[in-house]
């Protein structure tokens, strides 16, 4: 394949890499639609010093846009307003405006120079002076003296100058901002999401620093709202597309391999069996009761409790209810009798368990022990790799990878995910002639794999990576003859094509079409909400958003589709309370697609 390969301007997130591997263990799965580039120059403000605010421009350290100090507004030069002192004292007679301006500029001059109480005086002055018809003379003197109070971090005091300021002005995006930032300080998140979506809408979605700040309150806000979530999260058992990619990334786990005896009477099916012949059926709705059924019999009627506890266990992680996924995983390891084989097993589930609850170091810890239960395991090396290649550690799962490949070197999806962590080490190295190397490495996956999807899925997606969409598509295509009703692929081509041609009606038809074929595809449901974020479809987006909540699994999926979710509340709040067509901002403001967040 003459196919042109490129380091440059790849970047890959955990978002990615988790879609790629079709692995249910996705940390923070999703997109942000939010722009992060290209912010305007404010000529007119001044921050203390004298100096001009950071924007796009003007360069400052990553991590510290939000310690800024907020400009304030209508500085005048000093020699301007030794002018208008020389005029009053020749007799000229100041107009209240004229006076009141001078009033601001002495108030500036005190704000420059630390002197934020007299400043408050000043503006004050100003205030009573100015007649209310100069409605933006007053949402600056308002705005101003809001800046004083913040920096005296008299927060409702900033809330309350923000507040009559908008009254002057309701578009003034500095008022929005800076009552945004009192409402942080005060814990008031609900309400700063809302001021910092105004500002962002008002500039344009063109300042950096103000979508920084954006990210960060949706972020808490979608914290927030996962930790409620999570306490009343109903656990919904998975689809089959979603169990079928899970069991297939194992290589040898006994409850696909074990065999029953055939059943010689007529009587109905009980307990592990009953649970094995529904999960022969895809019938995954029974699982779990026949499963229960197998443990809470007596011993002389439980023949396989402790393979009932392993299936238990896993559809238990597979539906998101970590808590009784533990609890039975933990039951196979205290008993020393159990079979080492399923112990191993409990192990690497265990492990996952641990990664999707944050618990890193106890994940890694269980897959040292089912290694030194069963050191020529594959399973415990190929499990392994794909938790670290989605923690970032390229290196260290290579050689996870290959030991699972030694092992196993006919099982095709370990073959070809290794072809893909090299894929990431090349762009991580900038490693030209490794790529190369790559790509031959994922052409002989195919030849050696010809009927394995993630063969083709995943080179189509470094083709992808690589800008090289026709050749792309022609991998999609033949992974969705092998299997047509897959919704993983169909959401990856729904990305291709938005990256491609910036195909938004070819993108929601493959995506509702994922939905039509699992309606319970978490990913789908949140790619077409921010699809329709996009298209400014608002109140479409949150439905969607709320439908991928019914099935996200652990507490990060669910920050993430809060945060998405809140992003377009406050939009649909902030667009109503002023008046804006948010059609018409989306119009003018698209210059690029699938910004992605820091998760």
């Amino acid at each position: 394949m003459a196919t042109f390969l490129n380091l440059s301007s790849v970047k890959l997130n955990k978002w990615q890499v988790a879609l790629l591997l079709g692995t249910p263990l996705a940390i923070g799965l999703g997109m942000y639609v939010l722009r992060k580039s290209g912010n305007k120059d404010d000529t007119n403000a001044t921050t203390k010093g004298g100096k001009q605010p950071a924007t796009s421009t003007t360069k400052s350290k990553k991590g510290k846009i939000e310690n800024k100090t907020l400009s304030i507004d209508g500085t005048a030069p000093d020699t301007e307003l030794e002018r208008k002192k020389k005029s009053a004292e020749l007799g000229e007679q100041l107009s209240p405006l004229k006076e009141a301006n001078n009033y601001k500029t002495e108030g500036n001059n005190c704000y420059r120079n630390g002197k934020y109480d007299e400043a408050i005086s000043f503006y004050d002055k100003a205030i009573d002076k100015c007649p209310t018809e100069h409605r933006t003379d007053m949402a600056i003197f308002y705005q101003n003296r809001a800046a004083s109070y913040e920096m005296l971090k008299k927060w409702n005091k900033v809330k309350e100058d923000c507040s009559l300021s908008l009254e002057y002005n309701p578009r003034y995006a500095k008022a929005y901002y800076r009552r945004a930032r009192a409402h942080e300080a005060t814990k008031d998140m609900s309400e700063c999401l809302d001021d910092v979506t105004a500002t962002c809408i008002l500039e344009m979605f063109q300042n950096n620093n103000t979508i920084v700040f954006a990210d960060r309150v949706l972020k808490e806000t979608g914290r927030l709202d996962a930790e409620k979530g999570m306490r009343e999260h109903v656990p919904v058992v998975p689809s089959a597309a979603f169990v079928n990619t899970y069991m297939r990334s194992f290589i040898a786990d006994p409850l696909q391999l074990m065999e029953l005896p055939a059943s010689t009477t007529d009587v109905p099916l009980r307990g592990f069996v009953r649970a094995r012949k529904a999960f022969e059926a895809q019938q995954y709705d029974d699982i779990i009761a026949a499963c229960t059924e197998e443990i809470e019999s007596s011993e002389s009627d439980a023949q396989y409790k402790v393979e009932a506890l392993l299936m238990r266990g896993t559809f238990h992680l597979l539906g998101g209810s970590f808590a009784d996924s533990k609890h039975d995983f933990d039951a196979i390891l205290a008993n020393a009798d159990a079979d080492p084989t399923l112990r191993v097993y409990a192990y690497i589930k265990r492990a996952a368990l641990f990664i999707q609850t944050d618990e890193r170091d106890k994940g890694l810890a269980d897959f040292l022990e089912a290694q030194k239960l069963r050191p020529d395991n594959a399973d415990v090396y190929h499990q392994r790799a794909q938790i670290l290649l989605l923690l970032e550690q390229i290196d260290e799962a290579l050689v996870e990878f290959d030991t699972a490949v030694r092992l196993a070197p006919n099982h095709a999806i370990a073959y070809v995910q290794k072809c893909y962590a090299e894929y990431r080490l090349a762009l991580l190295t900038n490693d030209q002639n490794r790529l190369g190397r790559v790509i031959r490495d994922f052409e002989l996956a195919i030849e050696k794999f010809p009927d394995c999807v993630e063969c083709y899925s995943l080179m189509a997606q470094v083709l992808a990576d690589q800008q090289q969409f026709p050749q792309a598509q022609q991998f999609y295509e033949k992974a969705m003859k092998l299997a047509p009703t897959n919704p993983s692929l169909l959401v990856h081509q729904a990305i291709m094509m938005l990256q491609w041609r910036g195909d938004i009606d070819t993108a929601v038809a493959l995506l509702n079409r994922a939905i039509e074929v699992d309606p319970k595809c978490e990913l789908a449901y949140e790619t077409l909400g921010t699809v329709e974020v996009q298209r400014a479809q608002l109140q479409r987006a949150v439905d969607l958003f709320e439908k991928a909540l019914l099935y996200a699994k652990s507490q990060a999926e669910l920050v993430h589709v809060y945060s998405l979710r809140n992003a377009a509340l406050a939009q649909i709040n902030v667009t109503r309370k002023m008046g804006i067509d948010m059609n018409t901002i989306s119009a003018m403001a698209q210059s690029g697609f699938l910004a992605q967040p820091g998760m």
